[in-house]
């Protein structure tokens, strides 16, 4: 009797519910919108320069300012899906980023065409704050690392689109060419906003707001059994308090339920658990962008041309390369999340970025004091390191960034815990963004790359020694998972019966 028992949980771990499916696929789309907006402005910059004359201090700021205002909006956004929903919050963010576009695709000077780039960066901070929540919060445990990575592959995509459309906009005249890739992102956000609303609320949300009813029947939708379910729903009662046995259509919570205390609970009066919790969740945002990738995400034209390449239609098909990698590496991740773990991922690839990182400085060092003509294996290495290391990062530190911090924190801290790491991921793009030209005319453009390569080496030490394996547990679980103390955390607990 007790083998068929565990063969129908093995069954039902198995499954794969179709519909949560498409909820984080939906969700998710808006990230291609970003990512389109961050591929097709490293080709972009390139004929803004010329078309409206400024000059390189100005070509940093425009591509930095869009992460500052993210960051502001990552701020904003988790107060906002606790206030509105996580749907409704993601409508916000189609919004606003539609607003941007049209103000990017209009520009007829520096100043609306940074209005628009502001204005597309709050948008941004929406949505990269609530769509991996969102997905988090709709997925079952057992596919939740693959659900949650699909606003990470969708940014991927975004980025490969963006270079597509740098190498096919780029063949129009110079003022109509940069204005239509920046502009046709309008579009899919219109419909993005649309589609959104054919999706049910998260059901953690709605517990949340005490409408007991509506999260039991958004559950019985999301998961892969009714027994699963039933026990989701009765893990979120007892996460927000409510008796498990409860089975009012509404019950009235109290206010702290609704996110006016998080603040204190996160940073004034946390505990244990939800220190290292935050901790984990700044550090891993931290360093995502601390190892330089957006260096080569925005400014591959640039780097490749320090290799040697100076025809512009090649740095831009160069560019598409990367683009191509990012996509291919993300895809195979999103598959490796719930199969190798996140913790396993996350070391090797922060291992292959070190690796790739120390390469790429040494062979941008040798062509750039090489004197003579064009050192072709040097210029082919580095293109290739450059290739390596958007690939270490992908396969790993990228999507794991994102699973990872949107499932670590309890049910009532979860959207603003998790927009406080998403500021600062922001905050250390923009960092990136707005000085990596001063940065390498400082030190060398080999250098910059051995620099990024030490903060690679930190990063591998602060994951080891504080990240446990979340692999195969409920959101509800988390925080008993970062109870155990700095040693306790990297030892694994039993899998959950549910997952």
């Amino acid at each position: 009797m007790a083998s068929l028992e565990e063969g129908r949980a093995e069954d039902t771990q198995m499954k794969f519910n179709k519909y949560a499916a498409a909820c984080a696929i939906v969700a998710s789309m808006i990230s291609i919108i970003f990512g389109y907006d961050t591929g097709v402005m490293s080709g972009a910059m390139i004929f803004i320069k010329d078309d409206l004359k400024i000059d390189d201090t100005q070509v940093e700021v425009l591509a930095g300012i869009l992460n500052l205002c993210a960051l502001v909006g990552s701020l904003i956004a988790g107060r906002t899906s606790d206030f509105i929903g996580r749907r409704y919050t993601i409508v916000v963010a189609c919004t606003i980023f539609m607003i941007g576009s049209v103000l990017m695709g209009y520009g007829p000077n520096y100043a609306i065409l940074m209005t628009g780039r502001c204005t597309a960066g709050v948008g941004v901070g929406f949505a990269l704050m609530v769509a991996p929540v969102y997905s988090a919060e709709v997925s079952s445990p057992s596919s939740r690392g693959f659900l949650t990575s699909l606003p990470e592959l969708g940014i991927s995509i975004g980025i490969l689109l963006g270079y597509i459309s740098n190498v096919l906009f780029g063949k129009l005249s110079l003022k109509l060419g940069w204005r239509m890739m920046l502009g046709i992102a309008a579009i899919p956000s219109v419909l993005v906003g649309f589609g959104i609303l054919k999706m049910p609320e998260s059901p953690r949300w709605l517990v949340m707001q005490g409408r007991l009813g509506e999260a039991k029947r958004a559950l019985l939708d999301v998961s892969n059994s009714k027994e699963e379910a039933e026990a989701r729903f009765r893990d979120i009662k007892v996460a927000a308090g409510i008796d498990v046995n409860c089975n009012e259509e509404f019950v009235k919570l109290p206010k702290n339920t609704h996110g006016e205390e998080v603040w204190k609970e996160l940073l004034l009066h946390p505990t244990p658990a939800v220190r290292w919790i935050l901790i984990a969740a700044i550090g891993i945002h931290f360093f995502e962008h601390a190892v330089g990738i957006e260096a080569v995400i925005l400014y591959g034209p640039r780097i490749f041309k320090k290799a040697g390449i100076t025809d512009k239609e090649k740095l831009l098909l160069a560019t598409v390369g990367i683009g191509l990698t990012k996509f291919l590496c993300i895809l195979t991740a999103t598959f490796l999340l719930d199969r190798v773990g996140r913790r396993r991922l996350l070391l090797s690839s922060t291992a292959g970025i070190i690796g790739s990182l120390t390469l790429l400085g040494s062979f941008l060092t040798i062509v750039e004091y090489h004197n003579g003509g064009k050192l072709m294996w040097a210029l082919s290495l580095s293109i290739v390191s450059t290739y390596m290391f958007v690939a270490f990062f992908n396969i790993g530190l990228a999507p794991v960034t994102w699973v990872y911090s949107s499932e670590i924190f309890p049910l009532k801290l979860r959207a603003q815990g998790y927009s406080i790491g998403v500021a600062v991921n922001r905050l250390m793009n923009a960092t990136i963004s707005m000085s990596f030209i001063s940065l390498y005319k400082a030190i060398t453009i080999g250098g910059t790359f051995f620099l990024f390569a030490g903060v690679a080496v930190l990063g591998w030490f602060f994951f080891y020694f504080l990240f446990p394996e979340t692999k195969g547990r409920s959101l509800e679980e988390m925080e008993l998972l970062f109870s155990k103390g700095v040693r306790g955390r990297n030892l694994q607990l039993q899998p959950t019966s549910n997952a």
